[in-house]
């Protein structure tokens, strides 16, 4: 009998369901359609703080190692550390805190700040590795690697021991140690319903001005033309991810170029800096393409599949900067020095192309070579 009301009980959903977002569209006549539940699925992947939305799966701490050494620690460093652009993962956490829920180093003004420190809840890392990792291939892992990579982070931190396996069952005593648990308030009504006992008042207390109301700011530079670029071009300062990519202060306000960010050529910005078009500079010294070998004995699509191997696309792309130049561009700069790439694939190291340090590699050494002889022929497609 209660099998029966379940599926009436389903059925009278489904059919709700139906006919809201058929009244939906018929407001909006010529307007969409409504959504099928398989696209409804696809976009539904959020995992809430109580695993609401948590699929099904495991990975053990050993897992996840393979697959961070692989796809993660190019940005975020062996061992969580990262480097000089992205923050640290992992850092500034102690026994103690795991024990307490409280991360006393946060209370420290002058101390630096890692996600571990911060984040309060496993589900946050979960759903946004899920989401948004890796940052080349976001949502290309399985629930199953989401949960290894999850368990060794939470490794590296302390959290759970080299053996551990997490997995949907036990995620929940897991995050009975997180070590800033207890650092996180529901008393903000940001979040809505009781399930976390949230206040259920307004987010904020402003009230409507209804007359003689002030006029809205006018935002503008505190700086006079004179000290505008008293520090340099900040557009060539700023690092090269990000939206912020910093105001070319060597042209007035109002008047900088659109430049297209991290792909432009140094020739580029110091030409577009002096008042020359992007357009004319293309115009006047266009930039030669790369020679390809065509007898040189380079297997152009053995190399690329070397470098899908080695996880090289992670960081670079053919024609494009990622984290790292285009394989186009370290052809153009070291045309001919095979033996040169071969030893830097190897070695690794910052400073050529910025300030993001490309760890050492593990691959063979046939391999490296073969890669460094396509980059020193011209990296052709």
């Amino acid at each position: 009998m209660s099998s029966f009301r379940n599926v009436l009980i389903a059925t009278w959903a489904l059919c709700a369901t139906g006919l809201v977002a058929a009244q939906s569209v018929a407001s909006f006549p010529g307007i969409g359609r409504a959504a099928t539940p398989k696209e409804i699925t696809a976009w539904d992947i959020d995992v809430r703080p109580d695993f609401k939305g948590l699929p099904a799966g495991s990975g053990s701490v050993s897992k996840g190692q393979d697959i961070w050494e692989g796809k993660c620690a190019q940005c975020h460093g062996v061992f969580g550390e990262s480097n000089e652009v992205f923050s640290p993962l992992i850092g500034g956490t102690s026994a103690e805190d795991i024990k307490t829920g409280h991360v006393a180093k946060l209370m420290d003004p002058t101390g630096g700040r890692s996600t571990i420190m911060k984040v309060a809840t496993v589900s946050t890392l979960w759903d946004y590795i899920n989401r948004a990792m890796p940052w080349t291939q976001p949502k290309s892992l399985k629930p199953d690697e989401v949960y290894a990579v999850t368990a060794f982070l939470l490794n590296l931190g302390g959290v759970v021991p080299d053996n551990f396996t997490l997995s949907d069952k036990n995620i929940a005593e897991v995050q009975a140690r997180m070590p800033n648990r207890n650092g996180m308030t529901t008393q903000h009504a940001m979040w809505p319903g009781t399930e976390f006992k949230g206040a259920k008042v307004a987010d904020t207390k402003n009230v409507p001005c209804m007359k003689d109301c002030a006029t809205e700011p006018k935002v503008a530079s505190f700086l006079p033309d004179f000290a505008r670029n008293a520090h340099g071009n900040l557009a060539e300062q700023n690092r090269p991810v990000g939206a912020q990519r910093g105001a070319d202060t060597t042209r007035p306000e109002g008047k900088t170029p659109v430049l297209s960010g991290a792909g432009e050529s140094s020739a580029m910005v110091a030409q577009t800096s002096v008042g020359t078009k992007p357009a004319d500079v293309a115009k006047a010294a266009p930039v030669a393409a790369p020679a390809v070998a065509a007898a040189g004995g380079v297997d152009s699509k053995a190399a690329q599949a070397l470098t899908q191997k080695n996880n090289c696309t992670a960081c670079h792309a053919i024609d494009k900067k990622i984290l790292g130049p285009s394989f186009i561009d370290i052809a153009k700069k070291h045309a001919g020095k095979a033996d040169y790439l071969a030893g830097k694939i190897k070695s690794g190291g910052s400073g050529v192309w910025g300030p993001i340090p490309m760890p050492a590699q593990t691959l063979s050494d046939a391999e490296a070579k073969a890669i460094a002889g396509w980059l020193a022929a011209g990296a052709a497609k």
